[in-house]
């Protein structure tokens, strides 16, 4: 085990990154070392980059960020008995506490004092990152590397998908980041009956036909209610996935959703957003979900299913590769708009 590795800091409170050489992070008897062969790029990852008001309030530095990732098992503390060096890896990266209410009755995934990997402590832009054995998910030889690093945002859209009923269901997918083209591979591959998606940047409405959406509009140019009415008999979608955050995106997604519909929020707007909950939820009937990152492991083990099935091709999302050293051309790539999911190798590979 060499004694240094290269790492992606954010050294200090201030805008971007630094690329250095630090020490390989020690381990714990419960911990275990992984030797990191593919991260991806996470709009957090940009938060942190620029230095905004949320990273202000959140973020500590020093700091390695990075949360999506898959390596290959170096070490493991003496307790650990779950992987053995060798093992390919990815890691659920919100580290729940275990003894709050949520924890206790299986709502891990909503723990009142979790801590991020890559937020709240080191993370994956490095050569080697520490994760604690139960937050470990070892993963299928086979599995391509790329496919293996984004597993976290995929995890986002099985779990929004999946929050109810989805077969024969028609959905529509307002924002198509990176979690919402994901999204609509896992509606499709559910049985999902029609997908729309609704995105105003060009480059994702192109990514959006690429993941098979059925029909892919442009909400600031075509008539979006009347169209979706127009395909579903004047009724609106079963399903709305909100993954854009924006006030406009949600408040257009309430309207063309039926009245009894399922409604899953994921996307994060920046301030608070004004709905007529009157015509928009009660009204209308509609079961309105917050997602919040992947249940703790339900949505694991149903990503798992579905990627060992065949039935999610996912290469499309996958638009630029760097190595480790190139972070910032890849903030740079995210900012300008023509990037999605940017893959790094660490300089180790």
């Amino acid at each position: 085990m060499p004694p240094t590795m290269h790492a992606v800091v954010k050294a200090g409170a201030r805008p971007g990154v630094e690329i250095r050489e630090v020490p390989v992070p020690g381990y714990g008897p419960t911990d275990v070392l992984v030797k990191v062969d593919a991260a991806s790029v996470c709009g957090t990852d940009l938060h942190i980059y620029n230095w905004d008001p949320w990273a202000q309030g959140r973020v500590r530095p020093p700091l390695i960020p990075g949360h999506e990732f898959c390596g290959t098992v170096a070490e493991v503390g003496k307790l650990v008995t779950s992987v053995k060096p060798g093992d390919f890896v990815s890691a659920e990266m919100h580290i729940a506490c275990g003894k709050c209410l949520q924890c206790r009755i299986g709502q891990a995934h909503v723990c009142q004092n979790v801590k991020i990997i890559g937020v709240d402590a080191d993370g994956a832009f490095a050569d080697y990152v520490v994760i604690p054995e139960s937050n470990i998910w070892k993963l299928d030889p086979a599995m391509p590397r790329e496919y293996g690093s984004i597993l976290d945002p995929l995890g986002n859209a099985v779990h929004a998908v999946l929050a109810a009923e989805i077969a024969a269901r028609s959905v529509a997918v307002v924002g198509c980041g990176p979690i919402g083209l994901f999204a609509i591979a896992v509606a499709r591959a559910c049985g999902a009956s029609r997908v729309f998606a609704l995105e105003v940047n060009e480059h994702r409405r192109k990514l959006a036909h690429a993941m098979q959406a059925d029909l892919v509009l442009d909400p600031s140019k075509d008539d979006v209610t009347g169209i979706v009415l127009e395909h579903t008999a004047g009724i609106g979608v079963d399903v709305l996935l909100e993954m854009s955050g924006h006030a406009e995106g949600m408040r257009l997604g309430f309207q063309i959703l039926r009245t009894g519909g399922r409604v899953s929020l994921l996307g994060i707007p920046a301030k608070p957003v004004e709905l007529d909950f009157a015509r928009d939820i009660i009204f209308k009937g509609a079961t309105v979900l917050g997602i919040n990152g992947r249940k703790m492991y339900e949505t694991w083990y149903q990503m798992e299913a579905l990627l060992k099935a065949g039935k999610l091709e996912l290469s499309p999302v996958i638009t630029h590769r760097l190595p480790l050293q190139e972070f910032a051309q890849g903030m740079e790539l995210l900012k300008s708009g023509e990037a999605s999911k940017i893959v790094l190798t660490p300089v180790n590979q």
